[in-house]
C-alpha cells in the first residue's frame, strides 16, 4: 500500500488517574483539547491530523466533541497506546508520524515546523524536540516504518504504553535526531502540560492572559514565572 504524507495523530482518553476528564476542561473560553487542535491553524506545514482515543463509551464524548467539529477520529485500544497510533497510521496511509497529546495545549508550532523539516532533510527514523524547552512544548516524529516495527517487536509493558520507548531504548538500531532549541526557550524545570490540577489551574492562568490568540512559548514562560 502507498503511504503519503505527514499525519499528526493527537492521543486523547477521558481516564486520566490524576485529573480525569482533562481533555475536556474548560481552560480561557475553549476546552484542553481544542487548544491543542486550534493551534495545528499555526503549523506552516501541511499536515493531517486525527484525534486517536479509546474504544471505551467513556471516551464516546471525545469522538463526538471531534466529529461535530470535522475532525477525524480514530478509536482503538485503551491501554495499548503504541497499537492504537500504529493501527491509526496505517488507516490513514501516514509516512510519518507526529505525536501529540491532548493534554499539551502550549505546543509550540515554529519549532514543530522546524522538528518536521529536520527529521525529513535528515532521513531520521525518529526526532524529538524534548529536554531542553519546558515540559509540553516539545514534539516528535516518526517515520511509519519505525512505527510499525516498534509495534511488532515491542512487546515490554512500556512499550505498549508509551509510543516512543522502544525506539528511544535502541539508538543503534535507529537513526533518532534531536532538535536544538532557540535559548530564549530553554526552561526545562518549567511545565506547560496539564497532567494535575496544579498543572490545568497554571494553564488556565497563562491562556486566559491572552484569550483570543495562542500564547508563544517565550511568552508563556514568562507569565509562568510571574504569575503561575
Amino acid at each position: 500500500m502507498d503511504r503519503f504524507g505527514v499525519g499528526v495523530i493527537i492521543q486523547a482518553r477521558m481516564g486520566s488517574s490524576r485529573l480525569p476528564g482533562k481533555v475536556l476542561k474548560p481552560m480561557a473560553g475553549k476546552v484542553l483539547l481544542d487548544h491543542v487542535l486550534g493551534r495545528l491553524v499555526l503549523l506552516e506545514y501541511p499536515v493531517t491530523v486525527v484525534v486517536a482515543t479509546s474504544r471505551l463509551p467513556q471516551d464516546d464524548v471525545i469522538a463526538q466533541h471531534c466529529e461535530s467539529r470535522g475532525v477525524t477520529v480514530f478509536r482503538g485500544s485503551e491501554s495499548d497506546v503504541l497499537d492504537r497510533y500504529w493501527q491509526c497510521a496505517c488507516e490513514n496511509r501516514f509516512e510519518h508520524v507526529v505525536r501529540l497529546t491532548a493534554d499539551n495545549p502550549f505546543t509550540d508550532m515554529d519549532e514543530l515546523r522546524r522538528l518536521i523539516e529536520q527529521h525529513l532533510a535528515q532521513r531520521n527514523d525518529y526526532t524529538h524536540s524534548f529536554g531542553s524547552m519546558p515540559l509540553g512544548v516539545g514534539a516528535e516524529i516518526f517515520t511509519f516504518a519505525a512505527l510499525e516495527q516498534s509495534a511488532r517487536e515491542g512487546h515490554a509493558a512500556n512499550h505498549r504504553e508509551h509510543v516512543n520507548e522502544y525506539i528511544q531504548e535502541r539508538p543503534d538500531m535507529f537513526k533518532i535526531g534531536m532538535l536544538e532549541s532557540p535559548a530564549a526557550k530553554r526552561r526545562p524545570d518549567l511545565r506547560l502540560t496539564v497532567d494535575t490540577e496544579e498543572d490545568y489551574q497554571r494553564a488556565c492562568t497563562i491562556a486566559g492572559f491572552a484569550p483570543e490568540r495562542w500564547v508563544g512559548t517565550e511568552e508563556a514562560i514568562r507569565l509562568c514565572l510571574r504569575f503561575a
